[in-house]
């Protein structure tokens, strides 16, 4: 019985030890990660360092259907607003008249856009 519990008790030491490298390890990645971080950026202060992040975020473009279709009612509403800014510029002398069609249309986009591109019909 004491050769049984001594293996055990020896193998709970084994995995102690295993647990406690490993920790070490990860320790040790931590703070050569943190000095790396430091010698670019400079030491951060404790406040600050939360709101850091730890690593650069991907953002990824949404796919499928609809955000295929949304991409391109968006760029088909930029190219047409932007074609009658330069129509604006080109046929129109007065400056107060280009500033009319630039507000106008900045406050007429939204309106066009959800008429034309409504989804619910």
């Amino acid at each position: 019985m004491s050769k049984e519990r001594a293996r055990r008790r020896a193998e709970r030491e084994a995995e102690r030890e295993r647990l406690a490298a490993a920790r070490a390890a990860r320790e040790a990645k931590a703070a050569r990660r943190r000095e790396v971080r430091d010698r670019l950026v400079g030491p951060v202060a404790g406040a600050v360092a939360a709101v850091l992040p730890r690593r650069p975020v991907r953002v990824a473009r949404q796919r499928g259907y609809l955000a295929r279709r949304r991409r391109t009612e968006n760029g088909v509403v930029a190219v047409l607003w932007f074609l009658v800014q330069v129509l604006a510029w080109i046929l129109l002398d007065s400056w107060t008249a280009r500033l009319g069609v630039f507000l106008g249309s900045i406050l007429l986009l939204p309106v066009l856009v959800t008429i034309v591109f409504d989804r619910r019909s």
